[in-house]
This record gives structure tokens, C-alpha cells and sequence, in this order.
């Protein structure tokens, strides 16, 4: 009797439907029910799967893109990841300008996928020449049968979802969701999510997370752009040192900011006390829910959902490296003793 073979016919059909996990040790002294929505389960690793499939099979059905073009983009590495997987099954090249402020694992990984990196200067202003932004938008300027994903000012960031994230939220937690907690970078993935929310339920609350050195934040609680709120942090995919319209500010009800030190810290804790190795971005979103829960908006009927956008791995040069960690001044003696449990046997 032959028995059909259950296989996928490649891994873009695995983006999306991601698990939401409940969480135990890390929230144990928050009032309330804590889940994390654990994107690291898109093949590609990251939320940005979702925004790199539905924009080039946008372009392809708008016949925008066709085989032999070349797909460019602006990426803290996520993103930039996922358009080269998708890139790669497709047909198209791919080339991106990444952040000098990205994992050496990041640049390696997108490398590893075929994409010609551009590595630019992290901190330089949006519009100096030398910024990933600008550098990207040479590119196409100067390259033919070239498209240029521009996913900071891309409403089809936010679309992707509102149409897959959104929905996935509210049918796991049968409708019972009362805080959403979610990273804004880009703002795609939480402008896209809260929209569908919102909808089901005005009441749910949407709670951004911010860096210290973002503009963010300030302009969401007062709409003005203040440069002297920029400067160097070290928080990847977090933050922005501009306003980009693949934010919706109207469904965001309130942002956190976090340091980087404290979300380094707050994702080496979700891996010892959760078992799920998340990276530095899954952190902040988690630290977030620390200082969130310390102000007093949750209480014991809260179902509260974390995003947590990214691997672990993409960050081992990093947060989960000793050496880094001391570098950044982020490592004391106290921590660095409960931290290492390595012995070398001669």
C-alpha cells in the first residue's frame, strides 16, 4: 500500500504559526499569566520571515520583481537574513547594508546565505552618506532590475502582521489576550499585531519597548523629533534614530525603555530559567515586562503575551560571550561567578 510522502515543498512554507509558550520561573513574582509568541521558530529564525515572504511575493504579484532581479535592503541583520533565504529559493540577488552595530554571527550569517553585506557606520545620522539607510538607497539608485524593500517606511511591514501575527495571537490565547508586550524597531511587528488586535478588542493595551537612545519613546508621547535623545546604544533591532512610517503610534498605548545592560542580562535569565535561548531584542521585550509589572499594570487576571523576535545564537559573539560582556562593563563579580560553571579537565 503506498503511503504519500509528508514533506514540505520548501522552508517558506514553515513561516509563520509560531508556538506561544507559557512562562513560569522568569514572571513568578508578576501578578498575572505571561506567554511568550517564540518567533526563533520561523525557519529563518526571527518575526522578520514573515515581513520578507509577504513583500517580495507582493512585489512578484504587483510585477515589481521578476527572476534575475536584484532585491536590496536596510537591516540590522534579521530582516537582512530572512530576504536571503527567501532571495535564495526564488531566484533573486541579494544585497544589504547592515549596521555596524550587528553580531559578527549576523554579517557571518547572511554571508552564509549568498547576500553581498554592506557593512556601514552604526553611529552616523539617518541621512549621512555612510549610513546603512543611504548606502541602501545608492544601491538601487545606481543598480538596475533592482527593488529596495525599505522596510522602515514599507506599509506592507505592518500588513504581513496584522494578517499572520495578529490573528495567531488571538486564536492561541482564544481571545482572552489583555496586554501585548513587543519590541519596535521598525514598528512593523507591533503596529501590524495591535491593529488586528485592537479590533478584536479595543481594550487589549499595547506596550511598545524603546531603547535608551532612541527617539521613540518621546515622539510617541509628545510628536517631536528630539536629536538630543540620540546617541550610541547597543541594543540591535530596537530603537530608531528616526520616525519611520512603518510605525503606527496610534496603536501603541504606552513605551518602555530598557537599558542595554539590564536586557543583556534579562536574556541570559530566560535561558537559565526558561530554557529558551532568545536573543538580545527577546531580552528587552522581557525586561520590559520586569518594569512594566513594577508600575503596576498587570494584575492577577492579566494574560500578557511577549514577543520574543530572534534566536540566541545570532548573538553569541555578544550577550552570551564573557568577554563581551566584560568589555561592555556589563559583568560584575557576583554575576560572573553565578554565570560560569565551564571547568577544564588536564
Amino acid at each position: 500500500m503506498n503511503k504519500d510522502i509528508r514533506a514540505y515543498s520548501n522552508v517558506l512554507e514553515l513561516i509563520g504559526e509560531t508556538p506561544l509558550i507559557k512562562l513560569s520561573t522568569a514572571v513568578a513574582d508578576f501578578p498575572g499569566d505571561y506567554y511568550a509568541k517564540v518567533e526563533a521558530f520561523n525557519p529563518g529564525h526571527s518575526s522578520k520571515d514573515r515581513i520578507a515572504l509577504h513583500i517580495i511575493e507582493e512585489a512578484e504579484r504587483k510585477g515589481i520583481l521578476k527572476k534575475g532581479d536584484t532585491i536590496i535592503e536596510t537591516t540590522s541583520g534579521n530582516t537582512g537574513f530572512s530576504i536571503a533565504m527567501v532571495s535564495r529559493i526564488k531566484g533573486y540577488d541579494c544585497i544589504l547594508a547592515v549596521s555596524s552595530k550587528s553580531s559578527a554571527d549576523k554579517i557571518d550569517m547572511l554571508k552564509s546565505m549568498g547576500a553581498k553585506v554592506y557593512v556601514c557606520p552604526a553611529h552616523v545620522s539617518a541621512d549621512d552618506p555612510r549610513s546603512y539607510y543611504q548606502v541602501a538607497k545608492r544601491l538601487h539608485d545606481e543598480m538596475k532590475d533592482s527593488i529596495y524593500i525599505n522596510q522602515y517606511f514599507n506599509d506592507l511591514n505592518i500588513e504581513a502582521h496584522y494578517k499572520t501575527t495578529g490573528p495567531e495571537i488571538w486564536d492561541q490565547t482564544n481571545g482572552q489576550i489583555t496586554h501585548l508586550v513587543a519590541c519596535s524597531g521598525t514598528g512593523g511587528t507591533i503596529s501590524g499585531t495591535a491593529r488586528f488586535l485592537k479590533e478584536q478588542n479595543p481594550d487589549i493595551q499595547i506596550l511598545g519597548v524603546d531603547a535608551y537612545g532612541s527617539v521613540l519613546k518621546k515622539y510617541h508621547e509628545t510628536q517631536e523629533f528630539d536629536k538630543d535623545e540620540i546617541y550610541p546604544y547597543r541594543i540591535e533591532g530596537l530603537g530608531k534614530n528616526l520616525i519611520p512610517t512603518a510605525t503606527d503610534f496610534d496603536s501603541i498605548d504606552y513605551f518602555m525603555k530598557v537599558k542595554d545592560e539590564d536586557a543583556a542580562h534579562m536574556a541570559r535569565k530566560i535561558s537559565r530559567t526558561e530554557g529558551l535561548f532568545v536573543g538580545y531584542t527577546s531580552g528587552a521585550a522581557m525586561q520590559a515586562v520586569k518594569q512594566l509589572a513594577a508600575q503596576g499594570r498587570f494584575d492577577h487576571n492579566s494574560k500578557v503575551v511577549v514577543i520574543f523576535p530572534d534566536h540566541g545564537s545570532r548573538y553569541m559573539s555578544k550577550i552570551y560571550n564573557d568577554k563581551w560582556m566584560e568589555e561592555q562593563g556589563f559583568v560584575d563579580a557576583k554575576s560572573s561567578a553565578s554565570e560560569q560553571h565551564i571547568e577544564y579537565i588536564k
